[in-house]
């Protein structure tokens, strides 16, 4: 050895921090802290909760404009001629939508009843992007009626949109979803042309041929909660090499390239190592792997870049106040210096299953369908000092599945105690549902910090007002 042996050293915040950093540190050990969240953008969770009731959805109109205006920069920094449309079905809120559109965001719409909202609230019909596998009749007729574009998914629906603009006269824009192979997994074929097999390519050529219609579009969705850039550039490639592709044939230059959405928020699937600073990567990110192919493009060919994103951009502004309302199981484990901690322990050695206490929330699996697929994190209102526990959250249905998370470590909480579920901002609260409970209030927190109800709390009347008895059954 030609270097001399540098022994260890040990640094001055050794014997300077207090025992827990020892359990913090350790990888495996679930640790003496968990953090709390006590106000959302300057509002505290026991005020919102006592004045709305909970469980109650909240919304940061902060974070929505903030994630929206790092977005924008992220891409038209990188790529001026960039295009944002907002997914609807992401949330679909009139606040939430509203937003967005003041933020220069179109709609992206997948369904009639969507496009009808969109229009409710604003947007022309240049200014809506209409996706989905079924559009029904009267709704295209709608559509290409209002200058909106339609993007067609497969063969009965371009037939539809033959027969329709020929009816109408006049030459309508249009794009055409492609399905392709990104590399990703799982692997989405439901939606769209095959471009391996040439469908793709007849259909947008079908287009071309045809006077009523305009091919303005070329439009890839991927897939959702995607964690690799780089399949974003692989399709990228796909789409600009079809482009030329239908350029040298046709000579018609596509002026749209649709990548989607699919960029995921700062949340963590079941079983995915965190934190998720290091697991998800940046918008930034994504943006360089889209843009650079664009980029190298000459200035006169370079198409307009559309995006459609959802989850990035709401996910993590949506917050769930919910009330614990029932303890169960693994008691003793809340007695400090109880024998029986011990004896949880062990029996955790021998089954290789941990001693558990299940918290019941008041609400469960009808407000939070994302709860199958992410580990949704729950934040206490308030200090608890003391040892934390593994966890289970279960929602307040009657019905054995309804778990919120199968394991989280937390401290010893009470009955009346608040858990923030966080981030729940995207597809929740459209994809809640009246299952046993009516669907809860929902409050949007401006950037002021004033607290507005966006949605009241169902009530018996407004779900009875959808409902008929026959008159053989009434008066019972």
């Amino acid at each position: 050895m030609t270097e001399s042996y540098k022994g260890p050293e040990i640094s001055d915040e050794l014997g300077n921090l207090p025992i827990e950093s020892a359990a913090e540190r350790n990888p495996i050990s679930r640790g003496t802290f968990r953090s709390i969240l006590s106000t959302i953008d300057g509002r505290t969770v026991e005020e919102l909760a006592k004045q709305y009731e909970t469980p109650l959805f909240v919304f940061s109109e902060k974070r929505v404009r903030s994630q929206a205006q790092t977005m924008r920069e992220a891409f038209r920094s990188r790529y001026p001629n960039t295009n944002f449309a907002w997914s609807f079905k992401t949330n679909r809120l009139d606040a939430i939508c509203r937003i967005l559109q003041q933020e220069g965001w179109s709609a992206e719409v997948v369904s009639s009843f969507e496009y009808g909202k969109a229009r409710h609230l604003g947007y022309s019909g240049e200014q809506i992007v209409f996706n989905g596998p079924y559009k029904r009749r009267d709704s295209i007729e709608r559509a290409l009626r209002e200058g909106a574009l339609i993007q067609i998914d497969n063969w009965d629906e371009l037939a539809t949109i033959e027969s329709v603009a020929s009816e109408l006269g006049g030459t309508y824009d249009v794009g055409v979803r492609v399905w392709l192979n990104s590399t990703h997994a799982p692997l989405w074929s439901k939606f769209g042309f095959n471009l391996a097999n040439g469908e793709a390519y007849h259909a947008a050529q079908r287009i071309i041929d045809n006077p009523a219609l305009r091919l303005h579009t070329l439009h890839c969705h991927i897939g959702t909660y995607l964690l690799d850039p780089e399949a974003y550039r692989l399709t990228v490639q796909a789409l600009l090499g079809l482009r030329k592709e239908l350029h040298d044939d046709t000579g018609h230059l596509v002026s749209c390239l649709n990548l989607g959405g699919g960029f995921p928020s700062n949340s963590l699937l079941h079983g995915m190592p965190g934190p998720t600073e290091k697991t998800i990567p940046t918008i930034d990110a994504y943006a360089d792997a889209i843009t650079s192919e664009l980029g190298q493009l000459p200035e006169a060919e370079q198409p307009l870049l559309r995006l459609e994103s959802g989850r990035y951009l709401v996910d993590e502004a949506g917050f769930l106040i919910t009330s614990i309302v029932a303890t169960k199981g693994a008691a003793y484990l809340h007695r400090p210096g109880s024998p029986l901690a011990d004896l949880a322990l062990k029996e955790k050695n021998l089954t290789g299953q941990p001693a558990k206490l299940s918290y019941v929330l008041d609400a469960g699996v009808n407000l939070l369908f994302t709860a199958a697929w992410f580990a949704i994190n729950a934040s206490p209102h308030r200090s608890v000092p003391g040892q934390l526990f593994p966890t289970r959250l279960l929602g307040d249905l009657c019905m054995e599945i309804d778990v919120i998370r199968e394991n989280i470590n937390l401290p010893h909480l009470s009955v009346g105690d608040y858990l923030t579920l966080h981030p729940v901002g995207a597809y929740n609260f459209d994809q809640s549902m009246q299952f046993i409970h009516l669907r809860p209030a929902v409050v949007l927190i401006d950037e002021a910090g004033e607290p507005h109800l966006i949605r009241q709390r169902e009530d018996i009347e407004y779900v009875g007002s959808r409902e008929r008895l026959p008159d053989h059954l009434d008066g019972g």
